[in-house]
């Protein structure tokens, strides 16, 4: 049986949540992507989240029309809003964004004016957690990469359907 997509848009909102136990002293691992077809055009992202008592969280959300890193750091700052909203104490990120990754770990500094609020939003709440990211192969990162793009793509098709 598949495990269930959280859809944090559309009908359910941002009270899709409710149903989610408290982690209370977690420690958890999340992997992250984000998806754009034509940078920018339309974008998703795609987070899995490891270690809740429910077990693994499955995200997947349409971000509008943005460029590949926006949707990198969109799906980063959907990760670190969850841990926080579980009470993580420890939030361990992968991510296939050498960007993101080396933004986030200091060794890049962020130039960039339409990533510059996001880097720093997420700097700001992995201050909360302790925080660690690294960047995987995106062979590796399989589970985020396709609901990023399903996400993408769905909203791409139906864009398409209605006009």
């Amino acid at each position: 049986m598949r495990e269930p997509i959280k859809h944090l848009d559309g009908v359910y909102g941002r009270d899709a949540w409710f149903g989610i136990r408290s982690s209370h002293m977690a420690k958890l691992t999340a992997y992250v992507d984000g998806a754009s077809f034509g940078n920018p055009g339309p974008s998703g992202i795609g987070v899995v989240i490891d270690g809740t008592a429910e077990g693994a969280m499955k995200i997947a959300r349409w971000i509008g029309h943005q460029d590949n890193n926006v949707a990198e750091y969109v799906a980063l700052l959907e990760a670190l809003q969850c841990a926080l909203r579980l009470r993580a104490t420890a939030l361990h990120v992968f991510s296939d964004s050498e960007v993101v990754v080396k933004q986030m770990s200091g060794e890049y500094s962020c130039r960039s004016s339409r990533l510059y609020s996001l880097n720093w939003i997420c700097r700001k709440l992995a201050r909360s957690v302790d925080f660690s990211i690294s960047r995987v192969r995106r062979e590796n990162n399989v589970a985020a990469n396709a609901l990023a793009n399903s996400a993408a793509r769905t909203r791409f098709t139906s864009m398409a359907d209605f006009g």
